[in-house]
């Protein structure tokens, strides 16, 4: 070997190769610590191998395995958890769609109201749904109906903000504005706005829980715009009405 660490080559080439040393394993290994992460089944192989025990000398077998076993217990988990999530999204995708049908199918606006009042929070594993729309000076007085609620102007703006579709809040009490009797037991709750027509004022889409984590910031909204936007445009289709 020659002063460089080099030794000529055996296939007769007589091409210089560097000799690699133990030295120059360690640095490797120090500079890349997922390498035997990214390389299990050389990491199996050498565990075959009992590993010399002294003063000082650190089992480095063991310390790997265990790094690794870490590792694996840590991705099962993911993998149970992603399983999870995805079968939970699956199953409110599956009720959102039953929810469309049924409000795509009413016979009757009347029924349409009386499905997304009384028949949707069963659907939807929800504990309360109600509707809301502000009060319009030039519309004809109407006779109250059942899980829907008049409220005054610029009240949406207020309650949801300016421009925004939606509200999400968690640990709240219920307004009487938007739940009527019922709001004393919501203590989490969603207000999706309906604009049904240029022509005609805002409303919104209630949903209250009894559990006060049920709803919050945090929560995806996708499924929840889609169910408004339908049940937009089927009141705008029943009462005939411009976009």
């Amino acid at each position: 070997m020659a002063n460089d660490g080099t030794v000529t080559a055996p296939d007769g080439s007589g091409r210089q190769v560097k000799v690699i040393t133990a030295e120059d394993v360690v640095a490797y290994l120090a500079a890349h610590p997922d390498f035997f992460e990214k390389n299990p089944d050389l990491a199996a192989e050498l565990a075959l191998t009992p590993a010399a025990k002294g003063p000082g000398v650190i089992d480095m077998q063991q310390a790997i395995l265990k790094r690794l076993r870490g590792e694996i217990d840590r991705l099962k988990s993911e993998r149970i958890e992603i399983i999870a999530n995805s079968k939970q999204n699956q199953l409110v995708q599956n009720r959102v769609q039953a929810a469309v049908i049924s409000i795509i199918q009413a016979p009757t606006f009347e029924k349409m109201i009386h499905i997304v009042t009384r028949e949707l929070p069963e659907l939807l594993d929800v504990d309360f749904i109600t509707l809301a729309i502000e009060a319009n000076v030039d519309a004809p007085q109407r006779l109250p109906v059942e899980g829907v609620y008049v409220l005054a102007p610029g009240a949406i703006d207020m309650a949801v903000g300016e421009n925004k579709q939606a509200r999400l809040r968690s640990r709240i009490a219920g307004e009487d504005a938007f739940f009527g009797e019922i709001a004393r037991f919501v203590q989490s709750d969603v207000l999706l706005r309906l604009r049904v027509s240029a022509g005609s004022p805002d409303g919104v889409m209630c949903f209250g829980s009894r559990n006060p984590e049920a709803f919050g910031p945090d929560m995806a909204t996708e499924l929840l715009f889609f169910l408004a936007k339908v049940l937009e445009n089927t009141i705008r289709a029943w009462l005939d009405l411009p976009e």
